[in-house]
């Protein structure tokens, strides 16, 4: 019995070896919380944002039911792209924080060789579906960014799931599900932001921390 119950802690411990040296493994659940508290302050003061464009295109005698007008006057003004680089700064510091946290806890390095190729993959769709969504708004497609940003993140997050937890994949699913029914309703983008990077990122990390990091 003992004999067995030494061979199953050795393969135990094998196997975490081999996933350590293949998988970026410190990703916290609650940087997917953070993450997603991030997300919906900043929907939160982009909806305000967008409420004073609409009522300053009314005072000036243009129709606010025009999606593309008010949204264009907004950007112009730089106001929601300032909003957006602030919560992806406030959502990036907190990730790195908890997750480097919990490398110190696991006594993982944090940027190694696998960090690397998860970067890399994670990186690729996002920036390709940067490129584009920049060529939309300058030329005043307004309507597909937000299922845009939705579907390029849930491609490189499922680009990225081969080099850590596998569990990051149904978050991806979830992203590009968001995106594609946004595609449909694209008036209601902001919406669909606050569901797929604010409540997805919660319940996603929520549940990675109650299996991985809560004892």
């Amino acid at each position: 019995m003992d004999d067995s119950k030494k061979l199953s802690r050795d393969l135990r411990d094998i196997k975490q070896m081999m996933e350590r040296s293949s998988r970026f493994i410190s990703l916290s659940g609650l940087s997917g919380i953070s993450a997603g508290i991030c997300a919906l302050i900043g929907v939160f003061f982009a909806r305000d944002a967008i409420e004073k464009n609409r009522s300053a295109v009314s005072d000036l005698g243009k129709s606010f039911s025009d999606t593309d007008t008010i949204l264009h006057g907004d950007f112009f003004n730089s106001t929601l792209i300032r909003i957006a680089a602030l919560t992806f700064l406030g959502a990036l510091a907190s990730a790195f924080l908890f997750t480097y946290r919990r490398s110190q806890r696991t006594n993982t390095p944090i940027w190694g060789y696998t960090a690397k190729r998860l970067l890399i993959n994670v990186a690729i769709p996002i920036v390709a579906g940067g490129i584009f969504l920049l060529a939309l708004i300058n030329n005043k497609v307004f309507g597909f960014v937000a299922p845009g940003c939705l579907i390029f993140y849930g491609l490189g997050i499922l680009n990225a799931s081969n080099y850590t937890l596998s569990e990051t994949r149904y978050l991806a699913y979830g992203e590009i599900l968001l995106g594609v029914i946004n595609l449909f309703f694209p008036v209601q983008g902001l919406y669909f932001w606050a569901a797929g990077f604010g409540v997805l990122h919660i319940l996603y990390g929520i549940f990675m921390w109650w299996k991985y990091e809560r004892n």
